[in-house]
């Protein structure tokens, strides 16, 4: 795992255990407002969804390089509940959903991580196109297995105790 991320406590229903990495909210991050931009959180889930997989051991360029598939976001749905402000520290989850052939269908929410407090919460597929002719293609096979494998695992009790509250 690298740092700044763990397993999260909050994996009920999921098919597989959540990822959870750290961000802190920038500047740069912020609209005239100084709350998150609306698109910003989009980069924090990307960030997140790509350590989740770093931490599977696989890497976007290793992937298209050796299996010629790359990810991409097929579909999106988001909701914002409450903004995060400069300065705040975040914690951003990957859960698994579904692993089919060719797609994953992804949970992510985004906290406060002092509070627990819910922010942005977000429901996605991602799907493997083929780098040669960007066609819809199936994920690679030791991929799935290890993405399977992982969701035989149950949360690591060591994370259980962080609190978590959601926004009305």
């Amino acid at each position: 795992m690298y740092p700044g991320s763990s397993p999260s406590p909050d994996c009920a229903g999921e098919l597989a255990p959540c990822h959870v990495s750290r961000v802190r909210v920038y500047y740069e991050d912020t609209d005239a407002g100084g709350i998150v931009y609306h698109a910003n959180w989009l980069r924090y889930f990307e960030r997140a969804r790509t350590d989740w997989l770093r931490a599977l051991g696989v890497a976007h360029r290793d992937l298209a390089a050796t299996d010629g598939v790359q990810l991409v976001v097929r579909d999106l749905s988001i909701d914002y509940r409450l903004p995060a402000r400069l300065d705040d520290e975040l914690c951003i989850d990957v859960c698994l959903r579904e692993a089919r052939a060719a797609r994953l269908r992804l949970r992510q929410r985004a906290r406060e991580a002092a509070s627990g407090a819910l922010l942005v919460s977000a429901e996605l597929t991602v799907a493997a196109v083929a780098v040669q002719g960007q066609r819809a293609t199936g994920l690679p096979r030791w991929l799935l297995q290890r993405i399977r494998a992982q969701a035989a695992l149950p949360c690591l009790p060591e994370a259980a105790g962080a609190a978590v509250t959601e926004a009305p």
